[in-house]
């Protein structure tokens, strides 16, 4: 039976605190079932919120049926095709068209997933699409083997984004491609094989990526990249230790904290558990340190502010370089900064990127410094497609949108406004325990009570998931249980598309908790 509490200062009162200390016993603000009686939180849970306008008229569908299209996707796709289908009823996608998707039925939905955060600037970009256009017209593949305008013209413009010394760049097919090749990179410069990542991470699912990845939905019962050893994550969620203001975010958890200003308890924990990991798992000397800025299927999964600088310093004693996996945090998408890294106040030595860098056109990038680079000469590497001329045309104009039309800076305003909001949903609901992110790479993390953190059950998951896409938003789903909803949409989505979602997303949790 839920008890009432009152609000004081976006938390609620008589909560038990807990400290950024490890304690076996800790509570968080709300006690099991509790939720918050008031709460500046605008959106009604008895109406059916309107969808914004969208002035574009899709094609009509007249194409195979459903049933046609599920008969050879059970038939000829490779079984995890139907795998990973989501939806119970699934989404039959006809056509896109910016931040909107519409399904073979005419359905119009908010795409707030963007093809796991892919589709950086918008589907089918009206200056993304006469780019490619153009280039199709002109030339469709050539190799490194021959010297072409779009390729060069490229790295060039890509290099002028990011700081020195990293301005060489080798381009790829996919951010696994890319993770593979930084792993090689590194381990050819650096002379060492042992090769660090956090516990949750993603980085691919290739042979070798697979070894960087530390998710066991991901792993096979087969030999896969040895030289792999996994450090305990600094999630100050769900992690051992955390308080309330160790993350870069307008949202910080409800953990409370009594550590000095400037001074993060938490830190200095989970940067002892890498050491400890130096101290137990790994050689003297190591190869690299892969982590994204923030992780992304771990669930949008954010460390203390101080974390990286100090873990790079550590792994650079060793003799390691650092590594930056920006495949989604990339191309402006946290908003207060172009990279993910910047944001920690780090330069990497090697940064990896993909997804949005081809506003979902296959494409990914290695960069790094000249040193690094000519490491990789020791031997001989070919790449049919990397660099293709089309995929060149479509990421130059995609870095050009984002620029002209100010999607780094509608990221920033957008996302805030997106995560001050379902903060308040997180004071109101019992089952939101976490609300996290930076601009447009949000997670919002579901357990079953705030005391416990357990992981809401994925049962529950699904059945919001479910009504969130039938009341015709799209989302994803991350974190090592399938815990966290993910918010990472085409950077072009409006404000009024915000309050669309988040009036969607309250009235499915709140059918949930009803039902419950």
């Amino acid at each position: 039976m839920s008890k009432m509490l009152s609000c004081v200062r976006g938390r609620c009162a008589l909560s038990p605190r807990l400290s950024c200390c490890r304690l076996t016993s800790a509570k968080f603000h709300l006690a099991v079932g509790a939720s918050c009686q008031k709460s500046s939180f605008k959106y009604s849970t008895t109406e059916i919120p309107a969808m914004p306008p969208c002035n574009f008229k899709p094609e009509e569908y007249k194409g195979m049926s459903k049933e046609r299209m599920m008969e050879i996707r059970r038939r000829n796709c490779n079984p995890m095709t139907m795998k990973v289908t989501s939806y119970k009823n699934p989404l039959f996608v006809h056509q896109g068209h910016m931040q909107w998707m519409w399904d073979v039925d005419g359905k119009r939905y908010l795409d707030l997933f963007a093809g796991v955060a892919t589709v950086s600037v918008g589907h089918c970009h009206p200056k993304v699409t006469a780019a490619a256009e153009q280039q199709l017209n002109r030339l469709w593949h050539a190799t490194n083997l021959y010297v072409y305008p779009s390729l060069h013209e490229y790295c060039e413009k890509l290099a002028s984004y990011l700081p020195d010394p990293l301005k060489v760049i080798y381009l790829t097919n996919s951010g696994s491609e890319a993770n593979d090749l930084a792993m090689l990179m590194a381990r050819l410069y650096t002379g060492n094989y042992d090769v660090i990542t956090f516990r949750g991470s993603y980085h691919g699912g290739s042979p070798q990526a697979m070894g960087l990845t530390s998710n066991a939905a991901y792993k096979y019962p087969g030999a896969t990249a040895s030289g792999c050893t996994n450090t305990m994550c600094p999630d100050v969620f769900r992690g051992l230790w955390g308080g309330s203001h160790c993350r870069d975010s307008p949202v910080q958890t409800i953990r409370d904290c009594s550590c000095a200003q400037g001074h993060c308890m938490a830190n200095e924990q989970y940067i002892g558990q890498l050491k400890e990991t130096f101290a137990t798992s790994v050689s003297s000397r190591i190869a690299a340190f892969f982590a994204e800025p923030i992780q992304g299927v771990g669930g949008s999964v954010q460390y203390p502010k101080n974390y990286l600088r100090e873990a790079y310093k550590l792994v650079r004693e060793r003799g390691g370089v650092c590594i930056a996996d920006e495949v989604q945090t990339g191309f402006g998408r946290t908003g207060s900064h172009f990279w993910g890294f910047q944001g920690h106040d780090v330069i990497p030595d090697m940064v990896t990127m993909a997804k949005g860098i081809g506003n979902g056109f296959p494409m990914g990038a290695v960069v790094t410094t000249p040193e690094i680079a000519a490491s990789f000469g020791k031997g001989l590497h070919f790449n049919t497609f990397g660099g293709n001329p089309v995929a060149c045309a479509v990421a130059s104009s995609v870095l050009d949108t984002i620029k002209e039309e100010g999607m780094q800076q509608n990221s920033l305003v957008v996302g805030t406004h997106l995560m001050t909001e379902l903060a308040k949903l997180r004071e109101t609901y019992e089952i939101i325990g976490d609300v996290r992110g930076k601009g447009l790479q949000i997670g919002v993390e579901m357990v079953k009570d705030k005391a416990s953190r357990d992981p809401l059950s994925p049962e529950a998951m699904n059945e919001i998931f479910e009504d969130v896409k039938d009341m015709g938003v799209v989302i994803g789903k991350g974190g090592l249980y399938g815990q966290t909803f993910r918010i990472k949409p085409p950077m072009c989505i409006t404000m009024e598309d915000a309050d669309f979602f988040l009036a969607v997303f309250n009235k499915c949790i709140h059918s949930y908790m009803e039902r419950r």
